[in-house]
């Protein structure tokens, strides 16, 4: 495994680092208070190729492979967990199965836009009664002259109310087995509902969805009935090894801001980086977020060289989440009753990082995944 960047790995990665420093970092507490959903920034990181950077060039795309993609992740999380996930939930679980399963006119018309970041997409897998158990999902899809008619409610959908598109995971055919399906906003039958209110990551919107016998065209069914645990399984890492990355780019500010708090913070006559129950809380950060970084980019290069890759991207998402909601919370420690004071960022960190333990399988599902693989 070759630890070095290429040259077009580190100007990539130099491009995401400024724009994180001069357009998403100052603005980062402004939108979070604001509970706004970033729509300059989104168009911005359209117009740099985010979107398109793990697609051929047939759709708009750049074809990078994971290991720049998680580069540009973790610089962006540096600056804003919520604009972050905003963007690889577009790039990642908004358009993939466009691109993977739609037909010639969908991707004109609604892949190639939300690439350009013109268009939004989201995901409509969770349920009030099904998470992580995608067996429980109850919205079904009964096939009706011409297409389908989807009934069902779906719970913490990403970008529900700003997008434009929805990829919809129901119950359909004899076997009653789940099938992806495209819904677009203007759909009869789809229903914005509630938006949730968030702990964290507060500039990213989230709400419920209900399908109200929302008609859907037999052209806009993305795989054959039944399939569509099969084709999410594919994804499934990738996304992890992604949160994963997420999780480092959020540690990473959380010690950054530590370390700088640090040494400008004076007590008994100097700076509290001189104190050795500082320096110990500093050291352990940045030697777990280092840890953290190889276990990913590990991970990232298994995906890239396609070899199996299913226990690495499970540890990686599960180390680096972990690892980065204790660093945040030393950090917070570092700063004291300045931790719990809302004029730091620390205090967003230490909300925003809590996303990272849930999203693309919580701690527990990816210790049982990891103890799966190493029986077999």
């Amino acid at each position: 495994m070759d630890f070095e960047l290429s040259e077009e790995q580190r100007a990539i990665q130099d491009t995401f680092a400024r724009f994180c420093d001069e357009r998403v970092a100052p603005v980062a507490d402004e939108i979070d208070q604001a509970h706004e959903f970033p729509h300059d920034l989104f168009r911005q990181l359209g117009e740099l190729g985010f979107f398109g950077m793990r697609y051929p060039a047939d759709v708009g795309g750049s074809d990078f492979d994971l290991s720049t993609l998680c580069l540009v992740v973790t610089e962006l999380a540096r600056g804003s967990l919520a604009v972050a996930a905003a963007a690889t939930m577009q790039s990642l679980m908004g358009t993939t199965f466009l691109h993977m399963l739609g037909n010639d006119e969908i991707r004109e018309r609604l892949l190639k836009p939300a690439l350009r970041g013109e268009k939004i997409g989201a995901i409509c897998m969770t349920e009030p009664n099904a998470g992580s158990d995608l067996k429980s999902i109850a919205t079904t899809a009964r096939a009706v002259d011409g297409g389908y008619l989807l009934s069902g409610q779906k719970t913490w959908v990403t970008s529900a109310p700003v997008a434009d598109f929805f990829t919809v995971f129901a119950k359909a055919g004899e076997q009653d087995k789940l099938t992806i399906f495209l819904v677009e906003r203007d759909f009869e039958g789809l229903v914005i509902g509630r938006a949730i209110d968030k702990m964290g990551v507060r500039a990213l919107p989230t709400s419920e969805v209900a399908f109200d016998d929302c008609r859907v065209p037999a052209s806009h069914r993305l795989c054959e009935e039944g399939e569509g645990e099969m084709h999410l399984v594919k994804l499934l890492a990738e996304a992890r090894i992604i949160t994963g990355a997420l999780a480092i780019g959020v540690g990473r500010a959380a010690l950054d801001a530590a370390v700088q708090y640090a040494g400008e913070r004076s007590q008994f006559g100097r700076t509290i980086d001189r104190f050795q129950a500082i320096q110990q809380k500093l050291g352990e950060m940045a030697t777990d977020l280092e840890a953290a970084k190889h276990l990913v980019s590990y991970a990232a290069w298994l995906k890239d060289t396609d070899r199996p890759h299913n226990k690495e991207a499970a540890m990686a998402k599960l180390f680096a989440s972990e690892t980065a909601a204790t660093i945040c919370d030393k950090a917070a420690r570092v700063f004291a009753s300045y931790g719990f004071a809302m004029e730091y960022p620390v205090q967003r960190y230490l909300r925003d990082i809590r996303f990272t333990l849930i999203g693309g399988g919580t701690s527990e599902i990816l210790k049982g995944t990891v103890a799966r693989e190493l029986s077999r």
